[in-house]
This record gives C-alpha cells, structure tokens and sequence, in this order.
C-alpha cells in the first residue's frame, strides 16, 4: 500500500496522540492518581468507554462514506438518553480536534478552494450561533420535543443515506447552480442544532450539482471545521463544559482510528456501508421517536 501525504499526517498525528496518552498515564501512575482516574471514568455507567467504541466507529464510517460521523454520534447519543443540548456540545467539541486534522491534511494536498471556503464558512458561523444559542435554550427548557425533533431528523438522514446505496450514478456534465450562503446558513444551523448533518447536506450537494469532488471535500471540511469551533464556543459560553467524558471518548477513539479509516476507504463495500448504516440510523432514531412519544 502507497502512504499518501494524508495518511502519513494521520499517522503521524496517531503517534502524537499515543505518545500524549503514554505520559499522561505514566504521570498520573508515578503521582498515584490512577485509581482516582478509574473511578472517573467509570461514572454514569462506564460511557466513556461506550463512546470510545461510538468514536472508533464513526470514524470508520466517515472515513469510508465522507460523511456521518455527526449523524452516528447524534443518534447513538440519544438512543442513549442524552439530553439534546449536551449531545451536539459534546460531539462539536470533540469534533473541534478530529476536523482540525482533516483541514490540514486536505490544505496540504491542496485540495481546498479558498473562495468556496470562504462562500461557506462566514454563512455557516451564522447557522451555528443560532443553532448553538436555540438548542441550549430549546433542549433544556423542552428536552421532550426537541429530542423527538431530532430523531425525525437523524431518521430522515439515515433513509436518505439508505437511499445512496440504490441511486443510478447521475450524469455530472452540467454544474447546477448553487447558492451556497443559504446551503452555508441552512447547514451550519442543522449541524449545531442537531448534532450533525453538514457532511450530507453540504458537501452531498456540491457533490450532485457537480463541483470537482475532491475541492467539494476540501472545501467543505475546513468550512466544517470554522462552523464545529464557532458551535463548541458557543456551546461553552452558554452551558459551560458538560459531559467531559463522552468528549474524551469521542476524541480518542476519533483520532485513533483516523489514519486506519483513511487506508479502509478503498477496501470497504461503499454500498453496502450505505445499507448498514442507513438501516442502522433508521433502528435507532425510531426507536428513540418511540420513547420519546410513548
């Protein structure tokens, strides 16, 4: 196997992230803090390591389809009875990390158009403040309603995605005229209020109405990246740091598995991802609607 300039800077940050973790653990043993720290991770029924699997996973996924890390973390979250508010707060500060990667590894190869990015990320800044600001409100004041909100939404995201598995592949030769400030306010507002859904909004669009793939991807995961720090700040402002251990599961096991899911894109059976996925979301999200209104 050749190792792209991206998959060495995976690697590369891989080792970084090793070596981190191997000091932490080190100091923290030479300091006799270890039991305190097993302690901590095993608060509210061991969900650090649950979301290390969700990271693991996700990222695979995203990895494999360019997309649906938010949509896996989102629903898998809520399944869980996470409340709303505190599940994209998580997934956009852990995002903030994993994002930051894939924006340079994309700028490196020179893959970004700095006039798309541009085009998509001020609009986007905008929807995500909103989308920030009316989720804390919205998810700690109606949790009930907002949660089963969502699940419709992650529902409708994972039928869609089902749906890619069986499309005709589509004629690219005519660019269809996009707006992207409404495409950059629309999906910064979904992404921050639901937890996820820029990957298939946004750059599903560029994709079908026939930007050049790889600055579609480029493009719109550094606008993602501008979009999740703008969310994660937001989010701190308004609810301070919540849930730190489902953030430090899903940056781990994210950053881990980063350079695997990178060498698993051309192995993995792209369709039959989309029917894994899509069936699974769709489970998920119904089962969370069921709860949530019976």
């Amino acid at each position: 196997m050749v190792i792209t300039p991206k998959i060495q800077f995976r690697i590369n940050l891989l080792l970084a992230t090793v070596a981190v973790l191997a000091i932490t653990f080190l100091s923290l043993y030479s300091f006799g803090y270890l039991n305190e720290l097993e302690i901590i991770l095993a608060q509210d029924n061991y969900i650090f390591y649950w979301m290390l699997l969700v990271g693991v996973f996700a990222e695979i996924v995203a990895g494999s389809m360019g997309m649906g890390y938010g949509v896996i973390c989102t629903t898998t979250l809520l399944f869980l009875g996470i409340p709303p508010h505190a599940v994209s707060a998580s997934i956009h500060s852990a995002e903030s990390f994993t994002t930051a990667a894939g924006s340079i590894s994309h700028i490196k190869l020179k893959n970004v158009s700095k006039s798309l990015v541009k085009k998509l990320a001020i609009p986007a800044i905008i929807g995500a403040i909103i989308g920030a600001v009316s989720l804390t409100y919205l998810g700690e004041y109606y949790s009930k309603i907002t949660k089963t909100v969502i699940s419709f939404y992650t529902l409708y995201l994972g039928i869609q995605i089902l749906s890619n598995a069986f499309k005709p592949k589509q004629n690219k030769a005519l660019k269809k005229k996009t707006n992207l400030t409404r495409l950059g306010v629309i999906g910064g507002f979904i992404d921050s209020f639901a937890g996820g859904g820029w990957g298939p909004l946004v750059t599903g669009t560029l994709i079908k109405n026939a930007f050049t793939p790889r600055f579609a991807v480029g493009s719109s995961t550094v606008a993602k990246f501008i979009l999740t720090v703008t969310a994660a700040v937001t989010f701190f402002l308004t609810l301070g740091i919540q849930h730190w251990n489902i953030i430090l599961g899903l940056l781990i096991g994210g950053i881990i598995t980063a350079p695997f899911s990178a060498m698993l894109t051309s192995k993995l059976p792209v369709k039959n991802m989309f029917i894994i996925i899509g069936t699974l979301v769709i489970v998920m999200s119904s089962i969370t609607i069921y709860k949530s209104v019976f």
